[in-house]
């Protein structure tokens, strides 16, 4: 048994007989909050620059600098290449870290622009590794955004592995190989699941929203969590009391 800290004292961990499918929990969370609809944006010019914006904000920041761009006629790569650097940073000023999120900006663009024109199609026409493999090439883009432009807008199969997402699997009962590393976790997935692009995106934003509803990362809302009886910590979680 390992205990986790909780707000309130100590909750005690205890192992689960077998662990549940990845399925059996993408299953659970669809009946118990249903679709979630995401991306959360209007365009793939959008769903691209919310990906990069988001990096370490709350998505309602990242909402206020898409607001801005859209204010300022800012609506395609051509034009975030075309506008100067200072100045797309005070646009995207509410998402914070403005100045480094401008330069990942305009990085984006220039590649888009300087090798497929300014056409997303263009650039998202090639296999998902390979296109996954160019993202990772640019300024600013990490495993995470990469793999978020690429479920969102470009409709490929290729998993999002979040904090959240390691955070639940881990309380499950989830151990893969390479546990602290992204493709580690990837992997588990990748290796699990049917490449099934309209699930990734569901199963991506049903995680996230869960960590929101009951699996926080201090003090878990284990009663009346959907994955309950199925999760090493909340089928072990007992209240203890603190060690005086």
């Amino acid at each position: 048994m390992c205990p986790i800290g909780s707000a309130t004292g100590m909750l005690e961990v205890k192992e689960i007989s077998a662990r549940p499918s990845l399925m059996d929990i993408y299953d659970r969370l669809l009946r118990a909050y249903g679709p979630q609809g995401w991306w959360p944006a209007e365009s793939r010019f959008e769903m691209i620059a919310g990906a990069i914006l988001t990096q370490a904000a709350a998505w309602r920041n990242v909402e206020r600098a898409l607001d801005n761009l859209r204010s300022a006629g800012i609506d395609g790569w051509p034009a975030v290449h075309a506008m100067p650097v200072d100045a797309l940073a005070q646009l995207v000023h509410p998402s914070g870290y403005y100045n480094a999120k401008a330069r990942k900006l305009k990085a984006f663009a220039a590649h888009v622009c300087g090798h497929y024109g300014g056409s997303l199609e263009a650039m998202f026409a090639a296999e998902t590794d390979a296109v996954r493999g160019e993202l990772l090439g640019i300024y600013g883009i990490g495993p995470e955004t990469a793999d978020d432009i690429l479920v969102y807008a470009a409709g490929k199969p290729s998993f999002v592995i979040d904090a959240y997402t390691v955070r639940i699997l881990k309380r499950v009962g989830f151990d893969p190989v390479e546990r602290d590393n992204y493709h580690g976790w990837q992997r588990l997935f990748h290796d699990n699941l049917s490449p099934d692009v309209s699930m990734f995106n569901e199963y991506h934003a049903l995680l996230d929203h869960h960590h929101m509803a009951a699996c926080t990362k201090n003090a878990p809302r284990c009663d009346g969590c959907c994955l309950r009886d199925i999760c090493a910590t909340g089928m072990g979680a007992v209240e203890m009391l603190p060690v005086l």
